[in-house]
C-alpha cells in the first residue's frame, strides 16, 4: 500500500469516527417499556409541559396534542411509547440509574445549540431502576458560578474533588453555567417512577464552538464505574446581537415601555428563569426606555409593546442580524384620564416581588420598580413591604415620596398587613404612613390582631387604608349582583371590613375620619368584590 492510499484510509477512518460521533448525538433513545405505567407518567409529563410553558420554552401545539392523545390511550404500552417518541427528541442526555444507584449518562438526540448570554432549556430522560427519590444533580467542570469570584468552591469543584479527578480549571474553560430546574410545578427530587423527564438549563458566556463535560448523580458515590456518568458534548453557541431600542410616546417624547419578545417557537427573551433585576422572571415582559439596549441571538422575533392599560398593545416583527442594530417603537394611547383629573396608579405593589425570592436580592429595589411604573404609565406606585423580606425591605421606608420618583410618576414605600398581626382578620393596604411599625417592636411582630386596631394606629398618622384581596372569604355561589347570600368570611380579604366600614376613628389632631377609605378590586373574582361593595 502506497503512502497516498494509507493517507486516504486514515482520512476515511477519521471521517467515520466523526460521523459516528455525530450519529451518537442524534441517535434515538431506547424506548423504556418494562415497569412503566401510563397514568403516573402522564401526570409527571403534564407538570413538565406546564414548567416548559412557565420557562418560556413551550412544546409545540403538535407535541402537546400528541402527549394528550398518548395520555388517554387505552393501550398503556402504546401510550407510554408515544410519550417517549414525542419527548425524546428534546433530550440532551439520558440518565440510567441501575438498581445499585449507579448513574450512567449518554448523549441524547437534541441538537446541542446554545445562545451567547442566554439560557436554553433541555429535557433529560431518566430511567430509574433503583426507585430512588433523591435529587438528580447536574454538574460540569466548565460551569461558571456566581461564587467563583468570591473564592468559594463551586458545586462542580467539590464534586470532582470528591470523585478524585484532578482537573485544572482554566479561565477559558469556565464558559458554561448549569442548573437543574426542579421548582414548581416540578418536584425537587425524583419521583421514584421507572421513567420520568426532568429539565436542565444551560447558559453560555460566549459564542462559537464550545465543548463541555456534563455529569449527573443522585448523591456522592453514585457515579458509575469508568466515569460513565460523564458525557462530552460539543455545543454550537450562537452569537447574540446588541439591539438599541428607540421608544417614543404618543407625542414623540422619549419613553419607557413594556416589551414581550418571543421567537417563532414562542420562547420568551430574555429567558425568564435566569433574569436579573431590573428584568423579573415572574413577568413575561421587560421594560426598556428610549436608548436602552438588549442582546438577542440572530433570528426573527414577534414583539408586543405597550405602556399599560391606557395604551393600545401593538405587535411588531423584529429581525435581528449579526450586526448591532436599532429598533423603533411608537406608542399609541386610546385614553388619557389625567386630562380629566384621574391619575392612574397601583396601590398594591409587593416590595419583595411576586416571586418572594430571598438572598441575594431580598426583594425589588425602588430603582427597579420605578422602571415598572414608568413602563406601565402608573402615576402613583405604592411599593408595599409585607411578610417575606420585611426586615430587609423596611430600610427603604422613609414616610415620604421616594427619591427615585420622576414627577408626575410618584413612588413610595408603605405596608401591606400580610404575614403578621391582623392579616388573619383580612389583609390591609396602609398608604401614606409616617411610621411603618406599631409601637412595641421593630420587625413584623407586635402588630395588632384586629384590623380595626390597625386602622386606628394608621389613621392617627393620616394614612389612607383599606382591605387588599377583597374577594377572598366573601364567596357567593351566584353571578347575581347584589345578592342576599351570606358569605363565609373565611379568607384573607375584606372579612372584618363589614364591621370596620361602620366606624369612625381619630385622625391627626383628633378629627374623626372614616375607618376605611377604599376596598380593593380586580385581583379576586369580581362578583364577590362587587357584592360586598353594593351592600356597603
Amino acid at each position: 500500500m502506497n503512502k497516498a492510499s494509507q493517507l486516504l484510509r486514515g482520512l476515511l477512518a477519521v471521517l467515520t469516527l466523526l460521523t459516528t460521533a455525530t450519529v451518537a448525538q442524534a441517535a434515538k433513545l431506547a424506548v423504556v417499556e418494562e415497569g412503566v405505567e401510563l397514568q403516573p407518567l402522564a401526570a409527571q409529563v403534564q407538570r413538565l409541559v406546564e414548567a416548559l410553558d412557565y420557562l418560556g420554552a413551550p412544546l409545540s401545539e403538535t407535541e402537546k396534542t400528541r402527549l394528550r392523545e398518548a395520555s388517554s390511550q387505552s393501550d398503556e404500552a402504546k401510550g407510554v411509547a408515544a410519550i417517549q417518541e414525542t419527548l425524546d427528541p428534546r433530550c440532551l442526555v439520558s440518565v440510567n440509574i441501575n438498581p445499585e444507584m449507579r448513574v450512567k449518562v449518554a448523549a441524547g438526540p437534541a441538537r446541542p445549540a446554545l445562545i451567547e448570554q442566554g439560557w436554553k432549556t433541555f429535557l433529560v430522560k431518566v430511567e430509574n431502576l433503583s426507585g430512588t427519590t433523591a435529587a438528580l444533580r447536574g454538574v460540569s467542570p466548565n460551569a461558571i458560578s456566581i461564587y467563583e469570584a468570591g473564592g468559594q468552591k463551586t458545586a462542580s469543584d467539590r464534586y470532582y474533588q470528591k470523585k478524585g479527578t484532578n482537573l485544572e480549571r482554566k479561565a477559558g474553560d469556565l464558559w458554561l453555567d448549569l442548573d437543574m430546574f426542579n421548582k414548581q410545578p416540578l418536584q425537587p427530587d425524583l419521583s421514584g417512577l421507572r421513567l420520568e423527564y426532568v429539565l436542565v438549563q444551560l447558559y453560555s458566556r460566549e459564542a462559537g464552538k464550545r465543548e463541555a463535560k456534563l455529569s449527573f448523580n443522585v448523591g456522592q458515590g453514585t457515579q458509575d464505574i469508568g466515569y460513565r456518568n460523564d458525557v462530552d458534548i460539543l455545543f454550537d453557541v450562537a452569537r447574540s446581537t446588541e439591539v438599541t431600542f428607540r421608544v417614543k410616546d404618543e407625542d414623540g417624547t422619549p419613553a419607557m415601555a413594556s416589551f414581550v419578545i418571543r421567537d417563532p417557537q414562542s420562547h420568551v427573551y430574555p429567558a425568564r428563569s435566569k433574569r436579573l433585576a431590573p428584568d423579573f422572571g415572574f413577568h413575561e415582559q421587560i421594560y426598556r426606555a428610549d436608548g436602552e439596549k438588549l442582546t438577542l441571538p440572530a433570528g426573527e422575533y414577534v414583539v408586543e409593546y405597550t405602556r399599560g392599560p391606557e395604551y393600545l398593545t401593538r405587535t411588531a416583527t423584529l429581525k435581528v442580524g449579526a450586526k448591532p442594530q436599532t429598533a423603533a417603537f411608537q406608542l399609541e394611547r386610546w385614553i388619557d384620564p389625567s386630562k380629566l383629573g384621574w391619575w392612574s396608579g397601583d396601590h398594591h405593589i409587593h416590595a419583595d416581588g411576586c416571586a418572594h425570592y430571598v438572598k441575594p436580592t431580598e426583594g425589588v429595589l425602588a430603582t427597579d420598580m420605578m422602571r415598572h411604573c414608568l413602563g406601565e404609565d402608573l402615576k402613583v406606585g405604592a411599593n408595599l413591604t409585607w411578610g417575606p423580606c420585611f426586615d430587609y425591605q423596611k430600610q427603604f421606608f422613609t414616610g415620604k415620596i421616594d427619591k427615585v420618583s420622576q414627577y408626575p410618576y410618584l413612588l413610595r414605600y408603605d405596608v401591606e398587613v400580610s404575614g403578621f398581626g391582623s392579616h388573619q382578620s383580612g389583609h390591609l393596604c396602609l398608604l401614606r404612613l409616617k411610621d411603618q411599625i406599631p409601637p412595641g417592636g421593630d420587625s413584623d411582630k407586635h402588630w395588632p390582631t384586629l384590623c380595626l386596631n390597625t386602622h386606628r394606629w394608621a389613621k392617627k398618622q393620616g394614612a389612607v387604608t383599606g382591605p387588599a384581596h377583597s374577594g377572598w372569604g366573601l364567596e357567593v355561589r351566584t353571578n347575581e349582583l347584589p345578592c342576599y347570600i351570606v358569605p363565609p368570611f373565611n379568607g384573607i380579604g375584606a372579612n372584618e371590613y363589614i364591621v370596620d366600614v361602620t366606624h369612625e376613628l381619630p385622625g391627626p389632631g383628633g378629627k374623626m375620619l372614616p375607618a376605611v377609605d377604599f376596598i380593593s378590586t380586580v385581583d379576586t373574582p369580581y362578583v364577590w368584590e362587587l357584592n360586598i361593595w353594593y351592600h356597603t
